[in-house]
């Protein structure tokens, strides 16, 4: 197998970085759109695609977003032009009559149970996030994915109807690679994975 990774590759996964700063160039609305775009065709569940986003931006979300951060994560996501907030449609299964059309019965499950329709959503959304940071490095963005925030502060500011729910948090923007520390290690293969 060829060794040598192509362009994209490098761009997406050898090569990217998590950025905890960002220069000051903006991060225009046609590049979250063009980064969305990409993102979707990433697979779910029975196309299920329970995450929805929120592209903090504007000073006041900023603003709204700091009250609910850890200590550490403030100057991150203040810095960053903008901070995805990675959520859940906790009835997302409302969706699957037309993207999952060929089962009509495929929201009941979720529908009778919470506890399973949270387990696929969050799951899912997860998913989807990771693929919200693939398209967005190959786009030309860099990201820096983060916890460490409150999340019952930050659903209430941000998702007070109660439907959506916090995930996790994604910086983006053009990074500063001066902030970068040596990059750290991976878990080679066998460490973390058989063949059976």
């Amino acid at each position: 197998m060829n060794r040598t990774p192509a362009p994209a590759l490098d761009l997406a996964f050898v090569a990217a970085r998590t950025y905890p700063k960002f220069s000051d160039r903006a991060v225009s609305d046609e590049t979250l759109r063009a980064v969305y775009d990409m993102a979707k065709w990433g697979p779910t569940a029975s196309n299920c695609q329970p995450a929805r986003y929120v592209f903090v931006r504007s000073a006041e979300a900023k603003d709204t977003l700091r009250a609910c951060l850890a200590p550490g994560n403030v100057d991150k996501a203040m810095g960053a032009p903008v901070t995805a907030i990675v959520a859940l449609d906790t009835r997302f299964h409302e969706h699957l009559a037309t993207q999952f059309s060929h089962m009509p019965s495929a929201a009941a499950p979720y529908a009778a149970n919470p506890a399973l329709a949270h387990t696929v959503a969050l799951r899912n959304s997860s998913l989807q996030g990771a693929y919200l940071m693939v398209a967005a490095r190959l786009l030309g963005l860099d990201c820096g994915p983060m916890s460490g925030f409150d999340a019952e502060a930050l659903d209430r500011a941000f998702f007070p109807e109660g439907r959506w729910r916090s995930n996790f948090l994604v910086n983006l923007g053009h990074g500063d690679a001066a902030a970068l520390r040596p990059r750290g290690p991976r878990l080679d293969f066998d460490t973390v994975a058989t063949i059976r």
